[in-house]
């Protein structure tokens, strides 16, 4: 079992004036065996931290470490990936004119297997794991249903040999019905091979299923991020009790939003990623910031992130618990 770590990782978009960073200055650590949820509305950064770590966003700053060396190099075809992504969309990441199995077998290391018999064993066991049958082989995706595709991209991923796997919404793209049972294989994948994993969504019921630890992201920083049921029973960052309280209420975690002191921030919209406000990020949009409670002048000017560490969760908010 391996660690991932995500240390001051910025990765910035654009030239000049339209500059963004798309992530910016993130501390991340997936401990071995955990998954790790990331949870956040779109545009917060998640998939370009994701991509990030798998070599397919340039950082500008910053490492990204599996036990202390370079994880984000892309490897070369049929050699070991110590981390591999699962995408969104598992039509668009399999070929359309090969064969499923053929995709997988592609990506087993060619060191380990080189034998074509030995190899197409490797992806009947593979295609077991993950529920689906050595008959599915030899069809390709667009005879597949969106659940089957994504347990193929999930094999693939398998095929690789990874340490930790990053799954980037990967349920989002899916029918309601087949979401539960794609989440319960992904745990018990998770569970029985030891794996590290970065669960991404923007679904605060989806992360909370599946996760040991929560960190939530706005704007490309994470605002917080603790042991999933301290984070779920307390939440400290504004933003997630936003989150959580727009979250079906099935488990026990909820957050009324309406009884937030100073209510709620009518309509607010996101604010330009290309203009970050000053401050704390998400002022404009709190319902106990400024906007609500006018002598809260510190959130509008000073930056919360530097002290968050002295923070309950790790909390980027000047107004969060001090850790005991």
């Amino acid at each position: 079992m391996s660690e991932l770590r995500f240390e001051g990782v910025t990765v910035r978009y654009g030239t000049g004036r339209r500059m963004m960073n798309a992530v910016d200055a993130v501390d991340l650590t997936v401990p071995p065996g955990q998954v790790v949820g990331l949870v956040g509305e779109s545009g917060s950064g998640k998939s370009t931290l994701a991509r990030a770590a798998v070599g397919l966003a340039p950082l500008a700053a910053g490492r990204v470490l599996l036990d202390g060396r370079q994880a984000n190099r892309r490897a070369p075809r049929g050699t070991p990936r110590p981390v591999h992504m699962v995408f969104q969309d598992p039509y668009a990441s399999l070929d359309p004119r090969m064969r499923v199995g053929d995709s997988v077998a592609e990506a087993v290391p060619r060191a380990a297997l080189a034998d074509a018999e030995d190899r197409r064993a490797e992806v009947a066991r593979l295609f077991g794991l993950v529920g689906l049958d050595e008959g599915h082989t030899g069809v390709r995706p667009a005879e597949l249903s969106g659940g089957q595709r994504q347990r193929v991209a999930l094999a693939r991923a398998l095929a690789g040999r990874p340490s930790v796997v990053i799954a980037d919404e990967i349920t989002s793209a899916l029918d309601v019905s087949i979401q539960g049972t794609v989440l319960n294989l992904v745990r018990d994948l998770q569970q029985r091979m030891g794996l590290g994993m970065l669960f991404i969504s923007h679904n605060l019921a989806v992360v909370r299923y599946v996760s040991d630890v929560i960190a939530v992201m706005y704007l490309g920083r994470i605002v917080e991020c603790g042991p999933a049921h301290r984070v779920l029973a307390d939440p400290q960052h504004p933003y997630t009790r936003e989150l959580l309280a727009a979250a079906p209420r099935r488990d026990g975690y909820a957050w009324d939003a309406a009884a937030e002191e100073g209510g709620a921030v009518a309509d607010a919209e996101p604010p330009d990623p290309h203009h970050v406000p000053a401050g704390c990020r998400f002022h404009p949009r709190c319902p106990v910031g400024p906007l609500a409670r006018p002598e809260r002048t510190r959130c509008a000017t000073l930056d919360p992130a530097p002290d968050a560490v002295a923070r309950l969760h790790r909390t980027a908010c000047h107004f969060a618990a001090r850790t005991p």
